[in-house]
Order: structure tokens, then C-alpha cells, then sequence
């Protein structure tokens, strides 16, 4: 029953209701008046079910109240109850979240503190990387035994027992060991890579270790039985008793036995081998070498000096030289009969020395990089070690090192040098070193106060032209050239070779260039001669000038004319000359003819030879015909500023006799009525005369005297020719008319000037007149016909004006005169100029 039901049962009864209800029954059990009857009956049951009712009514509510005390009694017992479940769920949250919060990450947790399940799971990789030490330290064991068990097995054979692979079979488990351990860590991943290639590391190093001291172990019978021989001094191994090269050829043959099971068993793999590995015996025979290398050049005593690499080198060459007879004949008859024939006894043992130079330099060139002297002095060294060792039959071939599989061809020897030029800083510093050191040199060389003058010693018979002379800079700057030539030639590298042209060499050429031809822009500038582009080529005085004011006093005449000019101008060709000439021999020589070769062939090289201006154009580069060399383009340019220093000569000796000629002509060729009244043979030469023609003698006399054959005679031709023609237009051609007492004189003066020449160059040119006379021909010429007179001018004016062809009338000339350098033309206006005069 619900608790609606309940609380509308105990509600009290409602009246209306009832009444209606009441009515309702009665309006349904007596509907007529018939029915009146049967109301006391009704009413008679009423009253017998109200009275059970009651009855009902009051046991219902003593029950009911029962009911409701029972009820209450439950309720207050489920409540304290609830209660008490309550509180154990509290109770229950709060360990819940205990328990929750200790299972948290320490990374979530108080610095230092640590959750029950962080520690279990710490036990458990403990517990693993223990298993894993474990196992780690249990090959490493079991490594070390057989190391140990492999050495022990060799110890234990007696001394006259073979070398053979039952010898070694404790070793051979030691490598079937290692290669299973190998095999098994490289399946591993990458979680353990790292401590697995670490042990593999280890177990590498202890077989190669291993197989160290069983070498070792056979090596101290041989070490004893040498130091007997003396080695490693001088052996004489032919008065050795009998039990000395006993005992030293056992045990040499036992450590042949042994590489030949080592090579059998793969005991050292090539690709593993250290350089300084070979022939057992021989490696051997090297430490001794190697303690007394240690204790001359490696420790504090006097013999360790960085200033003398020499020292070291020199003592290894003579440990290889004087070793030589008994390494050829000895040690390689040993090494024929283990079946070694193929190696060179010499150079196996040389190439085995050379580890000893290569530690000894990677320790020293460091410190030598602050040195630029001590380091360049210590790769000269190196260089001609090199070329010693090569002089005397060294190269790889023939040595265990140059062995090589699958037809490979043996690798050349590169030297010990490159040990240093091989490494780029190294090689950078010594160029750098080199390079200042040169530039050093070239600016003292320019510098110096006696750097323009002429030098007084004899030419280097190098140089094309047994005459030519130059000035004292030019010959340092070919003998700093030459230096530089010598200090890189023996590199063994094309391309170390192309870098210290480049750098060091080219560009000092081309400095010499620039300041010679700044030389000749200073004469431009000061429009007249050459200032030297050099200290002191300038006058300068300080003081007061002629306004009074003070500055600085610049006296460019005295040095831009006469022969003090032309002076300059001629050393400055002089030394072009001098430089090109030495340039042209260089590259002729077979040094730069196979470096110019080798970059006209490598792309590398290449490369770095176009990006100079100083090399020739590539455009010939694929050109192997081509007949350039390698300074062909510097050539040219030395040639172009030569053609302009010359250009400059006669330029200025010309300009400066035609100004000096001025006077004399002004006085010669204007109207002078007083001239009739000489007689054809009272004539005088005028004085005006004198100073151009001494003039000109003077610049023909230092010319002479300073300038090569060839440069005197292309001057002279083009000066000569020049003012030929100068007198022959202004003195005959286009001048008026002249008298024949005046012809006579225009006839001496031409004579003079030629016997001028004649008198200062003669000898030079071998007595030959007719060059001295050449460029003066249409002068000479022109003399002898404002001269002539009588029958044989009557011919040549017959000759000249008549109707003779231009061959009748050359030869009429050429018998007359003597010669025919003069157009028709020209000879009839010098004839008119007579003819007017009458």
C-alpha cells in the first residue's frame, strides 16, 4: 500500500460526501414507493455492517499503530545505518586517494621523493642492466683468457719449434669468439647500439693487442740477437760468429713464419693495418731506430732544435744508406727464401723509417705556424729529404705497402713533405709566409738608393742576348724570381705548384710592370720626360720660392730633359727589356713547360688560372699545339710598355734637337742679301749649328754607352730617320731659294750631322757605313743636289724635267747622285730652288 493510500485512510470521514453517497444508494435500491418496504431491511444491514465496521476500524487501528511503532523502530535503525555507511565512504575516498596519490610519477611528486611503482620499476632496469653487465662482463672474461691463453700458447713453444696455425689455435678461438660477439651486437637495434659498439670496440682492441704481443713475444729473440750484430749500427755481418747469424736468422725466420700464418688466418686485416705495419722482422728492426730517434730529437737535449730540421732528416737517411748493403744482400736473401722475393728488403725497411719523420713533424709543425722562417725552412728540408730518398731508388714499389688486390696498381710515393702541404692550413701558412717574405724583398729591391742605376757586373748568361744590360732592380728582381722559382719548384703538387705561381710570383712581376709604367704616366704628366716613379727621382727643395712664398720647389726640368731624361727613360727600358727577356727563358725552361702543360690540361688548375690575369687567355687552354708559354701574356705586356718607353726616347731626343734646331733654321733659310757677296768656296758652318748637333752627340753617346745593340739600332733608325726628314723639309724643301755658295753649306751641314753618327756608332755596327748611313739616305741625297753644279747637275735637270721613264731616271740618279730615296717630284722641287736662285 502506498502512502497516499494510507494518509487518505486515516483522514477523517467527510460528511457531504457520505451524504451523497447515501443518497445515491438509496435513489438505487428504492426508485419507487413500492420499494418503501425494503427500507428496514436495508436499514437493518446497515446497522449489522456498521458494526463490523467498528469492529474492523478498531483492530486496523491497533494494528496500524503497531505497524507504525514498528516502522519507526526501522527507520531509526536504517538511518544509524546510512550513517555509518557514510561514514565508511569517506573513510574509503580518502585511502582511495592516499593510494591514488602514492602511485603518481615522481615527475608530479616533491623534488627528492620517489612513488612506490618509480621504485619497482628502478629494481627492475637495475635488475636488467645487471643481467646486461653481467653478460658484458662475462665476454670480457672470457676475452681476456683467450688473450691471455693465446699469448701463453706461444710462450710455451720451445725455441727451435716451427711457427705454424696449431701455434696460434687459442688465438683463432679468440677470433672466432670476437666474430660471434660482432655478429650478435650488429642484429642488435639502436637501444643498446651504443654500449654494443663499445664492446666491440674493446674486443677489437684486445685481439689486435693480442696479436701485438705474440709479435712481441717472437721479437725479443730477434731484437737480442741484432743488438749482438751491433745494429742498429753499421753490420758487419760477415765477421759475425757463426751463432750470431744463427740465432739472428732463426729468429728472423720465425717472424716470417708468423706474418705468414697471420696472413693465412687474416690476423690483420689490411684495411685495419697502421701505416707503420710491414714485414714482422723488419718493423722489428725499426725500434731501435725509432728509441734513438726519441732520445736525439724528441726530448731536452741539444740535438732538438725547431732552427735545424735538417738534423733529424739527415740522421734518417743515413740510417737507410748505411743500412743499405746489408738490407740488399742479408736481409733480402732471408726474405727470398721464406718466399718474400716479391718485397724489396731496402725500401720495405725505408718505407717502415718514414712513421718515425711523420710523428716527428705532426708534433712540430704546430708550434712552427708563428715561425714563417723556421716552418718554410723545415718544408725545404722535407722537399729535399724527398728528393734524396727518390735519388736513391725509393718508391713504394716492391713493398709490402704497395701491395695491392684485384689488379689495383700500387699508389706512388707523394713524399714526406705532404704530410705538411697535404693539410690546407698548413700549406696556407707557408704560402703566406712566402708570399710576405717576397714582398718584403721586392719592396727593399725598388727601394734601395742604387735600385735605377746601371749595372756594372756582367749579365747572367741565361738571359737570351750576350749585350743586353739592365738596371741593378731589375737583375734583384730576376734573382728574387729565380729564389721563388727554386723554393716551390720541388713541390710534388700541380696544384701547390699553380697556388704559389699565382700567388707569390705572377703579381710581383706584375708590381714591377705597374711601377715602371707609372714611371712613364709621371713623364706624361709633366708632359715632356720620365720622373721616376721611385724615392728621390724627383727634385724637391723646401724654402722660400721665387714670390716668397715658402712650399715646395719641384725642379721637373732638370730631370725631364736632355740626357738626364733620356737616362731615365733608358733604364726604365732597360729594365723592361731585362725582365722580358728573363721571362722568356723561364718559360722555355722544362719546369714551366710541364706546369703549363698541366694546367692547360686539369680543370682544376684551370680553374685558377682564369680567374689571373697574369696567365695567357683561355682561349688557348684547349690548344695543346699552342706554342704560348706560360708568361706569354706578361710578355706582351712588358713588351707594350717597352715599345712605349722607346716611343718616349724619340719622342723626346727628337723634340728637344728640333727645338734646339730652331735658331739655327730661323737663321739659314730667311733672305740674307749680305750671302751674294761670298764666293763659292768662302763658306763657314753657322754656330747656331753646334749645340743641336752636340746635343744630339751627347744622347748618341749615352745611348751608346748604356742600351744593347738591338735598342740602340731600332732607336737610332727611328731618331735618325725623324730628324732626317725634320732638316730635309724645313732645310731644303720648304725653305726659298738658295744661292750655290748656300747649297755648299745645306751640303756640309747634312754631311756633318751624318759624320756625327758615323764617328759614335761606326764601330758599334761593325764598320758598316751604310747602316750608319741608312736613315739619312734621302738627307745625303738631298745634300749632294743642292750642291751639284755643271755638267752633272745639267744631266740631272735633263733627267728630272725630260721625258725619261721612272727607271731611266733612277738609274740617271743612282749613277749621278749615288742613290734614289727621293721622289721626281721631290728631286724637282730641290732643283728649282737652285734654278730660282739665278
Amino acid at each position: 500500500m502506498s502512502s497516499s493510500q494510507i494518509r487518505a485512510l486515516l483522514a477523517a470521514p467527510d460528511l457531504e460526501q457520505a451524504n451523497q453517497k447515501a443518497v445515491l444508494f438509496l435513489n438505487s435500491r428504492l426508485s419507487s414507493y413500492d420499494h418503501l418496504e425494503a427500507l428496514d431491511a436495508a436499514f437493518h444491514e446497515s446497522k449489522i455492517s456498521d458494526a463490523e465496521l467498528a469492529s474492523n476500524l478498531a483492530s486496523s487501528s491497533s494494528a496500524v499503530d503497531a505497524l507504525i511503532a514498528k516502522a519507526k523502530s526501522s527507520a531509526h535503525s536504517h538511518v544509524e545505518t546510512a550513517q555509518n555507511l557514510s561514514l565508511l565512504r569517506h573513510s574509503l575516498t580518502d585511502e582511495l586517494v592516499d593510494l591514488i596519490d602514492g602511485l603518481l610519477s615522481s615527475m608530479s611528486s616533491e623534488p627528492g621523493s620517489s612513488t612506490l611503482l618509480e621504485d619497482i620499476e628502478k629494481l627492475h632496469r637495475d635488475l636488467d642492466d645487471l643481467q646486461g653487465v653481467k653478460g658484458y662482463a662475462q665476454v670480457i672474461k672470457h676475452t681476456l683468457e683467450l688473450s691471455e691463453s693465446s699469448i701463453l700458447q706461444i710462450e710455451s713453444l720451445p725455441a727451435s719449434a716451427p711457427i705454424s696455425i696449431s701455434s696460434v689455435s687459442q688465438y683463432q678461438a679468440l677470433q672466432a669468439f670476437i666474430s660471434s660477439v660482432t655478429d650478435a651486437c650488429s642484429s642488435v637495434g639502436d637501444g643498446a647500439g651504443k654500449q654494443n659498439l663499445s664492446l666491440v670496440s674493446f674486443l677489437k682492441r684486445t685481439h689486435d693487442k693480442t696479436w701485438v704481443n705474440i709479435k712481441k713475444n717472437l721479437s725479443t729473440p730477434l731484437l737480442n740477437a741484432a743488438e749482438k750484430l751491433l745494429w742498429p749500427m753499421s753490420v758487419d755481418y760477415a765477421n759475425a760468429s757463426a751463432d750470431q747469424r744463427t740465432a739472428f736468422e732463426r729468429a728472423f725466420l720465425r717472424l716470417l713464419e708468423l706474418q705468414k700464418v697471420s696472413e693465412t688466418i687474416n690476423a690483420s686485416p689490411s684495411e685495419f693495418r697502421p701505416e707503420k705495419d710491414g714485414i714482422y722482422p723488419l718493423e722489428v728492426m725499426t725500434h731501435p731506430v725509432a728509441l734513438r730517434f726519441k732520445y736525439h730529437f724528441e726530448g731536452t737535449r741539444q740535438t732538438n732544435r725547431p732552427d735545424k730540421p735538417e738534423w733529424y732528416f739527415t740522421h734518417i737517411l743515413n740510417v737507410a744508406h748505411d743500412q743499405r748493403a746489408f738490407l740488399e744482400h742479408v736481409i733480402q736473401a732471408l726474405l727470398n727464401s721464406a718466399g718474400y722475393d716479391n718485397i724489396n728488403a731496402w725500401k720495405e725497411f725505408t718505407r717502415l723509417l718514414l712513421p718515425i719523420l711523420t710523428n716527428k713533424l705532426r708534433r712540430t709543425i704546430p708550434s712552427l705556424l708563428a715561425h714563417p722562417s723556421l716552418l718554410a725552412h723545415t718544408i725545404y728540408q722535407a722537399l729535399q729529404f724527398d728528393a734524396a730518398l727518390k735519388e736513391e731508388g725509393f718508391n713504394l714499389d716492391r713493398t709490402l705497402g704497395s701491395i695491392k688486390t684485384d689488379g689495383d696498381t700500387p699508389e706512388s710515393w707523394t713524399g714526406i713533405s705532404e704530410i705538411i702541404l697535404g693539410k690546407k692550413e698548413w700549406f696556407d701558412a707557408w704560402l703566406d709566409g712566402e708570399k710576405r717574405f717576397a714582398d718584403n724583398q721586392y719592396h727593399e729591391i725598388i727601394s734601395a738608393s742604387d735600385a735605377w742605376q746601371i749595372a756594372d757586373d756582367e749579365p747572367d748568361n741565361e738571359i737570351i742576348g750576350s749585350d743586353i744590360k739592365s738596371t741593378n732592380s731589375a737583375r734583384r728582381m730576376k734573382a728574387l724570381m729565380d729564389q721563388i722559382t727554386e723554393r716551390y719548384s720541388p713541390l710534388p703538387n700541380f696544384l701547390h705548384r699553380t697556388r704559389f705561381l699565382l700567388s707569390t710570383q705572377m703579381p710581383l712581376l706584375e708590381h714591377y710592370l705597374s711601377r715602371l709604367t707609372s714611371s712613364l704616366d709621371a713623364y706624361e704628366t709633366l708632359s715632356s720626360a720620365l720622373v721616376r716613379a721611385v724615392p728621390g727621382a724627383l727634385g724637391v727643395s723646401l724654402g722660400v720660392k721665387e714670390d716668397h712664398s715658402s712650399g715646395v720647389n719641384v725642379d721637373t726640368g732638370k730631370f725631364t730633359s736632355g740626357v738626364e731624361g733620356v737616362q731615365r727613360l733608358c733604364k726604365a727600358l732597360l729594365s723592361l727589356n731585362f725582365i722580358e727577356a728573363a721571362m722568356k727563358g723561364w718559360g722555355e725552361d722544362l719546369f714551366f713547360l710541364e706546369l703549363w702543360t698541366e694546367i692547360k690540361q686539369r680543370p682544376a688548375l684551370r680553374a685558377l688560372a682564369q680567374a689571373s690575369s697574369a696567365l695567357p687567355s683561355s682561349a688557348n687552354y684547349g690548344d695543346d699545339e699552342s706554342q704560348d708559354t706560360i708568361f706569354e701574356s706578361l710578355i706582351t705586356r712588358y713588351e707594350k710598355v717597352a715599345r712605349r718607353s722607346e716611343d718616349i726616347i724619340v719622342q723626346q731626343v727628337c723634340a728637344e734637337i728640333e727645338s734646339s734646331l730652331k735658331a739655327h733654321l730661323s737663321a739659314t733659310t730667311s733672305p740674307n742679301p749680305g750671302s751674294s757677296s761670298n764666293t763659292e768656296d768662302d763658306y763657314t758652318l753657322s754656330q747656331t749649328l753646334i749645340a743641336p748637333i752636340a746635343l744630339f752627340s751627347s744622347h748618341l753617346t749615352y745611348m751608346r754607352a748604356t742600351l744593347p745593340k738591338q735598342n740602340l739600332t731600332s732607336l737610332y733608325r727611328r731618331i735618325a730617320s725623324r730628324l732626317a726628314e725634320h732638316l730635309l723639309q724645313r732645310q731644303i724643301l720648304y725653305r726659298g731659294s738658295f744661292t750655290s755658295a748656300e747649297g755648299k753649306i745645306i751640303h756640309a751641314e747634312c754631311s756633318l750631322w751624318v759624320e756625327t753618327c758615323r764617328v759614335i756608332l761606326l764601330k758599334v755596327f761593325g764598320g758598316s757605313q751604310s747602316r750608319v748611313e741608312a736613315p739619312w739616305s734621302k738627307l745625303i741625297e738631298a745634300g749632294v743636289l743642292v750642291d751639284v753644279n755643271g755638267e752633272v747637275r745639267e744631266k740631272v735637270v735633263s733627267a728630272t724635267f725630260g721625258g725619261m721613264n721612272e727607271q731611266e731616271w733612277e738609274d740617271v740618279m743612282t749613277k749621278v747622285v749615288g742613290s734614289s730615296e727621293l721622289t721626281r717630284e721631290e728631286v724637282g722641287r730641290i732643283l728649282r730652288r737652285r734654278e730660282s736662285s739665278h
